[in-house]
């Protein structure tokens, strides 16, 4: 039997720009990375759900100790769809590098359901991914100069730790400023566990997005009282380090049908879906979107009912 990597490897890709065009997209309409990648110039795409467009999510009665079966199910079924002569497009989350490198592996399908460039997806993809560690990152460095600068705002107990793309589980609890009188207690957290990760796939645009941002809760002062980034007035450079890490990303599957992929935050911390932006694009051009939730149904499924698709305004079926 063939390994996962063989059988991708072994797809003939078309380039992004054709597969986009089974939307609807034009060139245009995307950024290229390469020629089997490209970003969605939301910017350009037309306004409005097709009224007889299908949002389906496949979940699972409870999870596997590796996760599998949802996201083949998912890219199987769009496959059937588009070979019955329906406009089907996947709608998935980017793998996280942890689980990649750990026991769990990557998430793009198995066997002949698959999305590809298996390896870059799995790996640095777009790099969203670093976008996010960056801008939650900033934020750490940022409050914590904040006091090291006079600390005008009277920072007593800062609440924002940081975060990386790996289970560095001996970086979750550290000590910052050893032997300093500023040393205090902070950590390290995995990035698609970061508030930026859950506040950008709830973003539906860079202002909504901005907005979202400016009320992340980072501190405390001396007297209790919250202290948000907006007091900080950061939110417009943080904003900008995420311009690119909003857009949605497009790439295809075995069978060089779209897949829509962006957006990872874990099911078990957040919301465990993709991003509101790259669900609402695919049902502006496609008649059948599938996509999935992390974990089971009593998780996954459940956050993407309740949270998911009442913010968004969402309505499966």
């Amino acid at each position: 039997m063939k390994s996962d990597f063989q059988i991708s490897n072994e797809c003939k890709k078309k380039h992004i720009a054709e597969v986009s065009a089974k939307l609807g997209l034009s060139e245009e309409d995307l950024i290229l990375y390469g020629n089997y990648k490209a970003k969605i110039q939301t910017k350009n795409i037309k306004h409005g759900i097709k009224e007889d467009a299908k949002l389906i999510l496949v979940t699972a009665i409870n999870p596997t100790s590796s996760g599998e079966g949802k996201s083949t199910v998912t890219i199987g079924l769009s496959d059937a769809l588009n070979k019955l002569g329906k406009k089907s497009c996947v709608a998935l989350r980017e793998p996280s590098l942890g689980p990649v490198l750990g026991r769990k592996g990557g998430a793009a399908g198995g066997g002949y359901a698959q999305v590809v460039p298996m390896e870059e997806i799995n790996l640095h993809f777009t790099g969203d991914m670093h976008a996010i560690t960056t801008a939650h990152n900033a934020i750490a460095v940022l409050v914590n100069n904040h006091v090291f600068q006079g600390n005008e705002l009277d920072i007593d107990k800062i609440v924002f730790n940081r975060v990386m793309d790996m289970n560095a589980r001996d970086l979750r609890h550290i000590k910052v400023n050893a032997g300093t009188e500023l040393e205090r207690e902070d950590g390290f957290d995995i990035t698609v566990a970061s508030e930026i990760m859950a506040i950008l796939c709830l973003s539906e645009g860079i202002a909504d997005l901005k907005e979202k941002l400016r009320n992340i809760l980072v501190a405390y002062n001396s007297k209790g009282e919250p202290i948000y980034l907006k007091d900080l007035k950061i939110e417009g450079v943080i904003t900008s380090l995420l311009k690119d890490a909003i857009k949605p990303n497009i790439v295809q599957t075995l069978e060089n049908n779209p897949a829509i992929i962006h957006g990872g935050p874990f099911a078990n911390i957040a919301h465990g879906c993709n991003s509101i932006l790259a669900t609402k694009t695919a049902l502006k051009y496609a008649d059948y979107v599938i996509t999935e939730a992390g974990f089971g149904a009593d998780l996954g499924a459940e956050k993407f009912l309740n949270i998911k698709c009442r913010k968004a305004g969402l309505k499966p079926k």
